[in-house]
């Protein structure tokens, strides 16, 4: 933000208390001690309510910027190849973070913003297992072809009737719903991802078993395996 931008808000505050104090002042009989103690009063309300709205501006720009600023360094950052493959899933994984980034920082609402964090945590830990198990390929593409654009385009359809500033039967009910299928989302969210674990789960018995067998034949186990 610039230094401009940041006297703007610093002083939104003073310019509120004196243009209020100064229109309270010509309209009230400043002589008497009442109109004195009111004057200063609602002026010193309009002056904190400036300065918490000031404040909330500056910190949404902030936040802006710095959502912005990370995008523009990730834009920039060398990609590397994984195969023809793994890459688009990955590409496809940082679209999609990064709308739902977006999506977070558009949404008011601080519990729907709690469950787009941990939507957008799994959804990496998702993306980045075609990495290490290429053999998953198949599960996530079936998640990041249907699962992950859906809740997206809820999230949008929340997104936009939040941002209505009414209040209505459907529109409340709607977005209600919307915040209900997120938990949902996230609960099947985590079931894949523990599914995907299922093949190193395996390798992992295996190598233990072979690791027991190995320490029994030569006398190694004390007497007790590991535990598979």
């Amino acid at each position: 933000m610039t230094g401009k931008g940041n006297r703007r808000f610093k002083l939104a505050p003073l310019y509120g208390f004196g243009l209020s104090f100064a229109g309270l002042a010509a309209a009230l009989p400043m002589q008497k001690l009442w109109a004195i103690l009111l004057t200063a009063a609602v002026s010193g309300l309009i002056a904190f309510l400036l300065g918490r709205s000031s404040a909330k501006k500056e910190q949404k720009k902030q936040q802006e910027e710095l959502q912005k600023a990370r995008e523009q360094a990730k834009a920039a950052a060398p990609k590397k190849s994984f195969g023809p493959e793994i890459d688009p899933i990955i590409a496809e994984g940082n679209r999609a973070l990064s709308e739902m980034g977006r999506l977070y920082m558009s949404i008011k609402d601080v519990e729907v913003r709690k469950k787009i964090n941990e939507i957008m945590r799994i959804t990496d830990k998702i993306t980045q297992d075609a990495i290490a198990d290429p053999s998953d390929i198949p599960q996530i593409k079936k998640f990041m072809n249907y699962y992950l654009p859906t809740t997206i385009k809820l999230l949008n359809a929340y997104d936009r009737m939040s941002s209505q500033g009414i209040e209505g039967e459907t529109l409340d009910r709607s977005m209600k719903n919307i915040n209900e299928m997120l938990d949902q989302a996230i609960v099947a969210y985590k079931k894949r991802l523990d599914s995907l674990f299922e093949n190193q789960a395996l390798d992992i018995e295996t190598d233990i078993e072979v690791m027991n067998t190995m320490l029994a034949r030569e006398g190694l186990s004390g007497g007790k395996d590991f535990d598979i």
